[in-house]
């Protein structure tokens, strides 16, 4: 067999049965929009808490599907629920609820 130089590597893939929080689900039950986020940063983008800080909506989003809590429930403190991301999101989200029900849902996160 000749040798090109190449290897293949591990996937990457990461496996949301392992690690999803069983509150995931309960956000999913209560505000069904957090699925239909297509991860685009748009609400990043036009964040003014952004500019300042480590938030980012679809981070949290994909943190608290990952099952990194603490690192989501960190970030969404910074949000000042000014509604700027609920304006450029092109699939219409209400972002704020989104925030607001992951701030009711991760709240003894503390």
């Amino acid at each position: 067999m000749v040798d090109f130089g190449f290897k293949l590597s591990k996937s990457s893939a990461i496996v949301l049965s392992e690690t999803a929080d069983p509150r995931f689900a309960r956000l999913v039950a209560l505000e069904p929009d957090v699925m239909r986020c297509m991860s685009c940063g748009s609400c990043a983008g036009s964040c003014t808490a952004a500019s300042f800080t480590t938030l980012s909506l679809r981070r949290v989003i994909l943190d608290l599907q990952r099952g990194q809590t603490a690192d989501a429930t960190g970030q969404i403190k910074h949000c000042m629920l000014c509604g700027k991301c609920t304006l450029v999101c092109p699939r219409g989200l209400n972002t704020r609820h989104i925030i607001l029900s992951i701030l009711q849902v991760y709240k003894e996160e503390e």
